[in-house]
């Protein structure tokens, strides 16, 4: 004989033989005779590897003291307990013990994945994974939904959850943010048979996010050879000049090429144009020779241009000293003032005054040199 104790927050399923005979609550039990207990909590659901729960629920006393919840094949049964959620329930029969606890059930269809709007979102924090499918859209994007690779819907900016079941749910996000495109160049022949490449830019972004999976093959691709062509038309039109002289009506010229094809391909293109022009290296050395001579011939015009301003200034000068004595002297005083600046010193020998002494010497060496 043995003796058992049952807590409060315990049950015991009494067993005679393998048998079940009854529910035992909180208390002191003698066990013999081939009688065996099994313990149960209370916070636990009902559950015991001795017989199928079906026969436990046929006792009376069991029936009052527990909830019970039958779950389809294709349902799920969100467990709340006392108003907060527990646990989410597949196909099954459930009996959860009473006591000081208030058990409620919703059921909840997962035949389709799509979620009804009665569950509540946060359960997908708590629940297993393997119960639901998360798709995620940002701000910047757009996505598309597919049920069995069949279009159902576009989905915005949010979070999602659809219930997995048979069918395969799929989502494809798209970016609607402007999206810049660089096409670099390519060898092309200008009219004047010389090769360059052209580095482009252009920006563009989605239209129609459905029609451009269904309708248009590798649209980006798409884009990319438009943009290629109009470069190439536009190169064999013109001589390297006038492609030099003119890269706003290249971008010109493309962009409107761009914008004739925007609608087939359902995007926008907002702006476009020409980053580089890149030429042979014997090219770039025979302009750069051009642009050196150009820039020679430019600066002795000008220096020319500056001496015969000089040489005219000078000749006015002179004609006004020749006219006015004073201001002969005048200037002779300044030239005796930068002698001055630049000599430490100045030995005179003679009669008179230091400046008439100076000014001598300055018309006898100008004598001699004339």
């Amino acid at each position: 004989m043995r003796k058992i104790i049952i807590n409060e927050n315990q049950k015991g399923l009494l067993f005679r033989n393998g048998r079940f005979e009854g529910l035992l609550n909180a208390g002191k039990y003698r066990v013999f005779g081939g009688r065996e207990i099994i313990l149960q909590a209370v916070d636990n659901p009902l559950y015991c590897n001795r017989c199928p729960l079906d026969t436990l629920l046929q006792n009376e006393e069991i029936q009052k003291q527990t909830s019970v919840v039958e779950v389809g094949d294709q349902q799920l049964a969100l467990h709340f307990v006392n108003g907060m959620f527990s646990a989410a329930l597949t196909g099954g029969k459930y009996a959860f013990w009473k006591g000081q606890n208030r058990h409620e059930f919703r059921t909840v269809d997962v035949s389709t994945p799509v979620v009804d709007e009665s569950v509540p979102a946060y359960i997908f924090s708590v629940i297993p994974s393997t119960l639901y499918t998360k798709v995620e859209v940002a701000e910047y994007q757009k996505a598309r939904l597919y049920f069995d690779r069949k279009l159902v819907s576009v989905l915005d900016a949010g979070t999602y959850y659809f219930w997995k079941t048979p069918v395969k749910v799929t989502a494809e996000v798209v970016d609607i943010r402007l999206t810049q495109m660089n096409i670099t160049g390519q060898e092309m022949l200008t009219a004047d048979k010389v090769s360059l490449r052209v580095n482009f830019v252009l920006n563009y972004r989605i239209t129609d996010f459905i029609r451009i999976q269904s309708e248009v093959n590798d649209f980006a691709e798409q884009i990319h050879v438009a943009a290629q062509l109009a470069l190439r038309e536009y190169v064999g039109k013109y001589k390297l000049d006038e492609i030099l002289e003119n890269k706003d009506q290249m971008s010109r010229f493309v962009f409107e090429k761009l914008k004739a094809k925007e609608g087939g391909l359902f995007v926008e293109i907002t702006d476009a144009g020409v980053k580089d022009i890149i030429l042979p290296g014997e090219i770039r050395e025979i302009m750069n020779t051009v642009l050196v001579a150009e820039k020679r011939a430019q600066a002795n015009v000008i220096t020319r241009r500056e001496e015969v301003a000089s040489t005219r200034s000078l000749l006015n000068t002179a004609k006004l000293m020749e006219e006015n004595p004073t201001l002969c002297r005048l200037k002779e005083m300044e030239f005796v003032e930068k002698v001055c600046e630049n000599v430490g010193t100045i030995t005179l020998n003679g009669n008179g005054d230091l400046l008439s002494q100076l000014a001598s010497m300055l018309h006898a060496e100008a004598g001699q040199h004339a």
